[in-house]
This record gives C-alpha cells, sequence and structure tokens, in this order.
C-alpha cells in the first residue's frame, strides 16, 4: 500500500508473508564486517534544515530552528565491505535544555519507508514535554537515499504530474497503462542507480541496511545502548534491530505497529480494508454536521456523492489555472489527499476535505483545487516514493504473476473500494524491480530479546491495524502495550493526549524514570471526534474571475 508514514500524506505499504524462510538473528548480524565510524562533528545545520525546523518552532516553548545541529556521518554502502564505496547520512541534533549533561540522546524516525527524518528530530523535540526537553537530546537521520543524505534516490520527478491516469477498477486498459507506467518508473531507478550505475544504490536500501546504519550511529555517539523512538514503519526498523543488536537496546518506543507477518504484500491487502472502514467513518462524521458541509444526512448519502465526485472526476479531471499556474484534480489526486482523514482525528484535516468538497458542490471551484489539485507540469520531488519502493520491492520477494495482484485486488474492492486499486498502483513497481530481493528477519527470533520495549496502539489505526500489533505484542516477549482504545490515529504519542494517566504520560514516565506499565496490556480512552471550527474561521475563498476552470 502506500506508505508507512507517521506525519506523511500517503498510506503504503506491502506485504509478502515470510514464505521464502525467515533469516534468524545470528544469521544476519554475522554478515557485515565491523565499521567503526568516525565520531561525530556537530556544527550549523545548513539554511534547508533551519527552515524546515522553523515550522516547528511555535510548538513549544524553545524554538527549535535556533539550537538544531547537524552532522554527518560516512557508511559503508555495503557492510559486507566495510572498507568499501561509502555513502553520507544526514544527522541531527536538538540538544537538552537541562542543567548538566544530557540524561542521553533518543534517535527517532517517522516511518515510510522513505520519511525524511532528519526533521523529524526537532519535531519530535518541539512535541516533548518540559521534563524530557530538559532532559533528552533528540537525534534525527535522514536513513540512506532519503532527503538531506547522499546520494538522494530519485527517479522521475514528472511521475506524478496531475492528472494521472484514473486508477479503475481492474479494466484491460486501465492495468495496461498503469502496469506501463510501473515498469517505466522501475526502469528510470535502475538506469539512475541500479547495477552499473556509479552507486548501485537500489541493492543495498533494505532495512537491513538501515538497522545497520543505526547501529553504526549508535556507536558514533559512543553509546554502549541505543534509545530509540520509531513511528508507524520506524517501528519495524524498532523491532528488527531489537533482532539483530538485542543487547544493544536502552530504551525502545514503537509507535503504530507494524506487523513483521505480513512484510509486504499482504500487508497493503490488509490495509485496504482499514483504510475502507475509516473513511466510512469520517462520511458519518461529516454527515453529523450536514448544516455546515451540506453534503448528505446519513453515512450513505455523503458516500454516494463522494464516489459519485471520485467517478466523475476518474472520466473527467478539473483543471484550474490560477497566477500562471495550472493544477489538476483527477480521481487519483483526490483519493491520495482524502485518505489523510483516515490516518487520524483532527480538526483541520478532517474540515479541510469536508470543506472542499463542499466548496465544490457549491460552484467553488478554487477551494477545491486548491485542497486536492496537484501540478500539471513540472515534477516533484519524487525521493519519498523512490525510497519506499527501494525497500519495500527488496526486503523480501513480491508475487510475480500479475494474475493474482489483479485477483486479489477485485476481491478486495468488492468491500474496499476506496484505497484498494490506487494502492495496486502505488506498489506496482514491485512487479518490475531491478534489484535482488532479500529474506525478511524473523523478528524477535532471538534468545536476547529486551524485555523493556513499550508499544503505542490506536484499536483502529487505518495505516497499522490493531491485529498486528496484537502480533507484534506476543512476538516481542516481555513488551508492554498501551492501546487507545476507539481511536482512530495512526501513532498515538504526541497527538495531544496529555491528561494524567492519559498516552504521552506513559511515554514520559518510561523515558524519564523507565518506568513501564503495571500491567502487560493498559487501555487509555480515545479523546473523541473534532467538531468543525467556527465558520467564520473556514470560510472558503471565491473563485477570481481571471482563472480559468476546465
Amino acid at each position: 500500500m502506500k506508505k508507512l508514514l507517521a506525519v506523511a500524506a500517503t498510506a503504503g505499504l506491502g506485504l509478502s508473508g515470510l514464505g521464502l524462510g525467515a533469516t534468524s538473528a545470528s544469521a544476519t548480524t554475522s554478515a557485515p564486517g565491523a565499521f567503526q565510524p568516525a565520531s561525530l562533528s556537530w556544527h550549523a545545520c545548513q539554511p534547508d534544515i533551519v527552515t524546515g525546523a522553523q515550522a516547528y518552532d511555535a510548538l513549544g516553548p524553545v524554538k527549535v530552528s535556533t539550537i538544531i545541529k547537524c552532522a554527518e556521518l560516512q557508511v559503508p554502502l555495503d557492510y559486507a565491505h566495510p572498507n568499501g564505496q561509502k555513502i553520507t547520512l544526514e544527522l541531527t541534533k536538538t540538544p537538552h535544555q537541562g542543567s548538566g549533561a544530557a540524561k542521553g540522546d533518543i534517535l527517532v524516525n517517522p516511518g515510510g519507508p522513505g520519511g525524511e527524518g532528519a526533521l523529524f528530530g526537532p519535531r519530535v523535540y518541539a512535541q516533548n514535554s518540559a521534563s524530557m526537553q530538559a532532559a533528552y537530546n533528540v537525534i534525527g537521520f535522514d536513513p540512506r537515499g532519503i532527503g538531506f543524505s547522499t546520494p538522494k534516490l530519485t527517479c522521475d520527478e514528472n511521475y506524478s504530474n496531475a492528472p494521472r491516469p484514473e486508477y479503475g477498477t481492474g479494466g484491460k486498459h486501465d492495468d495496461a497503462v498503469w502496469l506501463k507506467k510501473s515498469k517505466d518508473y522501475a526502469d528510470a531507478c535502475a538506469r539512475k542507480f541500479g547495477a552499473g550505475a556509479k552507486i548501485d544504490l537500489l541493492d543495498h536500501l533494505k532495512t537491513v541496511d538501515s538497522i545497520r546504519d543505526m547501529d553504526t550511529i549508535r556507536k558514533a555517539l559512543g553509546h554502549q545502548k541505543l534509545d530509540y523512538y520509531g513511528a508507524s514503519y520506524g517501528t519495524y526498523l524498532g523491532q528488527t534491530y531489537a533482532t539483530m543488536f538485542p543487547k544493544n537496546v536502552g530504551r525502545m518506543v514503537l509507535d503504530g505497529n507494524v506487523s513483521p507477518k505480513g512484510v509486504w504484500y499482504d500487508a497493503q491487502l490488509n490495509q485496504d480494508v482499514w483504510f475502507n472502514k475509516n473513511m466510512d467513518y469520517y462520511f458519518g462524521w461529516i454527515a453529523k454536521y450536514d448544516s455546515r458541509y451540506h453534503l448528505g444526512t446519513t453515512q450513505a448519502a455523503v458516500r454516494s456523492y463522494y464516489y459519485k465526485l471520485q467517478d466523475k472526476l476518474a472520466e473527467h479531471p478539473l483543471t484550474y489555472t490560477s497566477g500562471g499556474q495550472t493544477v489538476a484534480v483527477g480521481e487519483d489526486e483526490l483519493v491520495d489527499n482524502i485518505q489523510n482523514a483516515a490516518y487520524r482525528r483532527s480538526q483541520a484535516v478532517w474540515n479541510s476535505y469536508a470543506s472542499a468538497i463542499s466548496a465544490y458542490k457549491a460552484g467553488d471551484v478554487a477551494t477545491f483545487a486548491g485542497t486536492f489539485g496537484a501540478p500539471t507540469t513540472g515534477g516533484s520531488d519524487d525521493n519519498s516514493f523512490a525510497v519506499y519502493l527501494a525497500v519495500q520491492c527488496t526486503d523480501t520477494a513480491w508475487p510475480q504473476s500479475w494474475a493474482k495482484w489483479h485477483s486479489d485486488a477485485v476481491r478486495t474492492n468488492k468491500t474496499s473500494p476506496f484505497l484498494t486499486w490506487g494502492n495496486v498502483w502505488f506498489n506496482a513497481p514491485c512487479l518490475f524491480w531491478h534489484a535482488k530481493p532479500g529474506t525478511p528477519v524473523d523478528v524477535g527470533h532471538t534468545k536476547d530479546l529486551p524485555n523493556n520495549i513499550l508499544m503505542f496502539q490506536a484499536t483502529d489505526d487505518a495505516a497499522t491495524p490493531y491485529p498486528g500489533a496484537l502480533e507484534l505484542h506476543k512476538i516481542l516477549r516481555g513488551s508492554h502495550l498501551v492501546v487507545q482504545d476507539g481511536d482512530r490515529t495512526h501513532c498515538i504519542v504526541h497527538r495531544g493526549d496529555l491528561r494524567p494517566g492519559g498516552v504521552d504520560s506513559y511515554f514520559d514516565a518510561y523515558f524519564l524514570n523507565g518506568s513501564l506499565p503495571s500491567a502487560d496490556t493498559v487501555h487509555v480512552s480515545q479523546l473523541g471526534d473534532p467538531t468543525p471550527p467556527a465558520a467564520a474561521a473556514a470560510k472558503g475563498q471565491t473563485t477570481p474571475s481571471a482563472d480559468t476552470v476546465k
């Protein structure tokens, strides 16, 4: 499916069981040679990173953009040849504000795969409580191939120019168009970063490569143990690290948990079901506030209006020009944006999309295009998408039979139509990927597995469904699980639950005091659905007469 990002827009994940056999911790950790990194040299960050950090200055009393530091870390492209070709990871450090030495360094990862982590560091720091800010430095890092790390994997910047071909529902024409588009993208990645390229990055972007990078970061920080917070796909990094390097784990929090049993093809099918459930819930929320949005007084009515709009845009995408820039909204652009409403309960997100569709119904296409539109020319940064594929397509082998993909999607789409075909085409380049797939680590298969891992999970998380978190909880023997009942938020730490006994109190107690919940599993009540903001604050703009709509 789409990417497992704690902070990003698209979903995205794919699974393909462990049927090819699973690698044990001992077999995995014995492969790479010993690599000793240089010590980190922290310095002022480049302007782009400082500017990115400014987005989080308003989240707390500390302006993180004024204190953030950066460092570059060289790591082996191939850990089997530690003295061979090197690549560079970009790290950030948002330092503690307490007196004396810091309690420690928390390495953080936002998920993906393909999520930029250098700027996730200042974000986590800004959202930390004052006590956590006083105690811990937060270390962010862009994994190999991502963001400010070099080289940066990009394949075709024009791939997402709008409107893209309609996702369809498995018809021969749609399939042929998208299969060609997917193959062309995989071929473009191979030409730039595959075998024979200056740097054969595609063969070294598996999860296990990032795990070894994480342990190299631990060494470069000078620690015997690694303290870690991982969100979404970052939980897969954490659980794999705990299996490969169990004796190096300090305190570890996993938030929005990936089940290792679905890596990666089956997971995308599972996500389709859960995203559909959450979108139906969202349609019901819109209906509850029909006096505001005017899209229907029942869930069924809102759902019907939405799917009619999606079908209309599939046949006749809307294009809108303003200020010399043209954007388009087709079926794909609508689905890819509105699916964010299924990621978490959020007044800003839920109101924005409902208001934009309401505006469209009322004839205000400026608001609609401004919310859902994507540029028709000029391209966009495909780095996150490229790395997502590079990891997922090579962590393990995907089915190579298009007939299987097609039949699975047709079956799933009958009951879960919202995301199924969009998810198929998000992952379809894996059918043509030019890098040898590996074998997933058998998570938990080590006698030294740490018993102090703390997990957080919402029961109605669509990106990483709750049953998978329960599976992982059993696999990570001795772990503790904090469950937010009835919540639809993907990754629940730092989402506003500051109540005594709430989610963030467990997070703080663990890192500050090493305190784990008294029970194996504890349940926390949800915060409740948002309500629309005041009408005046959310009033949309009208269409300027100089703009053009098609």
